[in-house]
């Protein structure tokens, strides 16, 4: 059992772990952005294909091949590293066709659900029991994502699909005893023989984006680094901090994507968004002092037990 200190110590890395990782996916429009040019699907094949050489290059730098081979003969972990490796690929291809066909609004929404679907998975699986104030703020969070099919929803399986996908994602990795390295190189390699024959498919046809010129080609081959990084930082951070405090960390990455959709990209705000919006913003600002307020209950109980 970790001392106090080395559990606060191991909190606070994951904190910063955290936070790097929704920076970083915060500004990842900007990249994706610089790729309109290329085909959505050729951009996930990309970085599929380029994050294996990397966590590879890793794999080897940190000495984490007999981890991967341990993780790769046992067939639990396997199997629920197969189920993620679809909900991330799934994660990234929604993500990156929305980004393209200009609908960066309704990806920022599906990440700012997201928490609110780990609260949803805590209770189904997990059992959880919701406080008054917490079961009010999903009732709101769900009003208005009513609103927003309603008076905007063409986009809506966006947000939905990409809150549903990210959270199981990060629900089953957090629970299946795998480190962030190995996990994510197992999925990468059972991902990789179907993005390996849709690029060289597309180069058969003359059709792919890798070649056409040098910026286009040094953002593809960068793909890897872009995709693997931050997804190391949230598995190691996922592994380090309570589940409900990393979905807090959350709200950094939508709220870059909010901002650059309506400042930068020119996306228009409708009614129904600013609506749906400013109730997942209320039901997250409930959550968040309801999670406070627990938490201080919980640490004077059990500084009276010890008493």
């Amino acid at each position: 059992m970790n001392s106090p200190a080395q559990d606060h110590a191991r909190a606070r890395g994951g904190l910063f772990l955290g936070f790097g990782a929704y920076l970083l996916w915060g500004v990842l429009p900007l990249y994706f952005k610089a790729l309109a040019h290329v085909d959505p699907v050729e951009i996930v094949a990309h970085r599929i294909l380029w994050s294996l050489l990397f966590l590879g290059a890793l794999a080897t730098l940190w000495s984490r091949w007999g981890a991967i081979r341990e993780a790769v003969r046992t067939p639990k972990v396997l199997g629920v590293l197969a189920l993620t490796s679809v909900l991330i690929g799934t994660n990234w291809l929604v993500y990156i066709w929305a980004v393209l066909n200009g609908h960066v609004l309704e990806g920022s929404l599906g990440y700012y659900l997201n928490p609110l679907v780990n609260v949803l998975l805590g209770v189904l699986l997990l059992k959880e029991k919701l406080s008054n104030p917490q079961k009010a703020a999903v009732g709101l969070a769900a009003a208005g994502v009513a609103v927003l099919a309603v008076g905007a929803g063409s986009g809506l399986w966006i947000s939905l699909t990409l809150a549903s996908s990210f959270a199981l994602y990060g629900f089953l990795r957090k629970v299946t005893p795998v480190d962030s390295l190995e996990g994510l190189s197992i999925e990468t390699v059972i991902l990789a023989p179907l993005a390996l024959l849709w690029v060289l498919w597309l180069s058969s046809k003359g059709e792919s984006g890798l070649g056409v010129d040098t910026a286009t080609t040094l953002l593809l081959v960068a793909a890897g680094a872009i995709t693997a990084v931050p997804l190391l930082l949230f598995t190691a951070a996922a592994k380090r901090l309570p589940y409900s405090t990393l979905g807090f960390l959350q709200y950094i990455a939508p709220s870059l994507q909010f901002l650059l959709a309506v400042l930068l990209f020119g996306e228009k705000l409708t009614t129904a968004h600013v609506i749906c919006f400013a109730a997942i913003w209320t039901a997250l600002a409930i959550f968040a002092a309801e999670g406070i307020r627990l938490g201080r209950r919980a640490a004077k109980a059990r500084a009276a037990a010890t008493a």
